[in-house]
C-alpha cells in the first residue's frame, strides 16, 4: 500500500526491468488491484490525503458547531424557565445570543484535530485493512469491524481528549478526563459505530470510507464535542 511505504508498482517496475517472465493471469489481477490503490493514494509514497482531511475537518467543525447550539440553547432555555416575563420578542432576543455567541477556538480545535489527524489517521487505517484482508468475505468484514472497535475507537477517544486538553493547556488533567469519560464514551461509541462500520466495510468503496464514516462522525463529533467541554 502505498501510504503505508512506497507502494507496489515499483516492484512490478523492477520485474520488468530485470526481464522476469510474464506474469500470469492471477498475477495480473493483483497488479490491476494494487494499481488501483495507488491511484487512491495518488501515486507510489506517501501522500498528505488532503480531500479525506479536509472532509474530516469540515464535518468535525459541523459537529461541533451542533454541539454548541443545542448547549447554548439549553442553557437560554433554562433561564428563561426562571425568567417571569416569556413573551416572543424574548425569544426573538435570545435567537442572536445563540448565534452569535460561538467559542471559536473550541471550533478550530475539533477543525484542526478532524483535519490533521481523524482524516489521514483513518485513512491509512482502512487502506491497512484492505491490504491485510481484500476479499469481501463475511469473517473479513466482521474481523474489520471488530478491528475498528478494539483499535481505531480508543485511539480516536484517546487522542481527541489529549489534542483537546492540549490546546486548552490543561496537560494535567488528561489522566482524570479518561478515568472519568473514556471507558463511558467507548461503550457508548460500540452501539453507533459498530452497524456503521459493517456498512462501510461492506459497500462503501475505500476512496469514499473517510467522507462516510465522517458523515456518521457528524453525530459523533457532536457527542464528543459535548462530553469534552464538560
Amino acid at each position: 500500500m502505498d501510504a503505508l511505504g512506497g507502494g507496489s508498482a515499483g516492484f512490478f517496475g523492477w520485474n520488468f526491468l530485470h526481464g522476469k517472465s510474464k506474469p500470469s493471469k492471477s498475477q495480473r489481477r493483483r497488479q490491476s488491484k494494487s494499481s488501483d490503490s495507488a491511484d487512491a493514494t495518488g501515486g507510489a509514497g506517501y501522500r498528505f490525503p488532503l480531500k479525506q482531511a479536509a472532509t474530516a475537518g469540515s464535518l468535525a467543525l459541523t459537529g461541533d458547531t451542533i454541539a454548541q447550539l443545542i448547549g447554548r440553547w439549553r442553557k437560554d432555555k433554562v433561564l428563561k424557565q426562571h425568567s417571569l416575563s416569556r413573551s416572543d420578542d424574548s425569544d426573538k432576543d435570545l435567537l442572536w445570543p445563540i448565534l452569535l455567541d460561538h467559542d471559536w477556538v473550541r471550533a478550530l480545535r475539533m477543525t484542526s484535530y478532524g483535519f490533521l489527524l481523524y482524516g489521514p489517521g483513518s485513512y491509512v487505517w482502512y487502506q491497512y485493512l484492505d491490504h491485510c484482508m481484500p476479499k469481501q468475505t463475511v469473517p473479513n468484514i466482521m474481523l474489520k469491524v471488530l478491528l475498528n472497535q478494539i483499535v481505531l475507537g480508543p485511539c480516536v477517544i484517546a487522542v481527541c481528549f489529549a489534542w483537546n486538553n492540549l490546546w486548552q493547556g490543561k496537560a494535567s488533567e488528561l489522566p482524570n478526563k479518561y478515568k472519568k469519560d473514556a471507558l463511558p464514551t467507548l461503550l457508548y461509541g460500540f452501539r453507533f459505530w459498530i452497524p456503521v462500520s459493517a456498512l462501510n466495510f461492506w459497500v462503501v468503496p475505500l476512496q469514499a470510507r473517510v467522507a462516510f464514516m465522517s458523515m456518521g462522525s457528524i453525530f459523533w463529533n457532536f457527542y464528543l464535542s459535548s462530553t469534552m467541554s464538560k
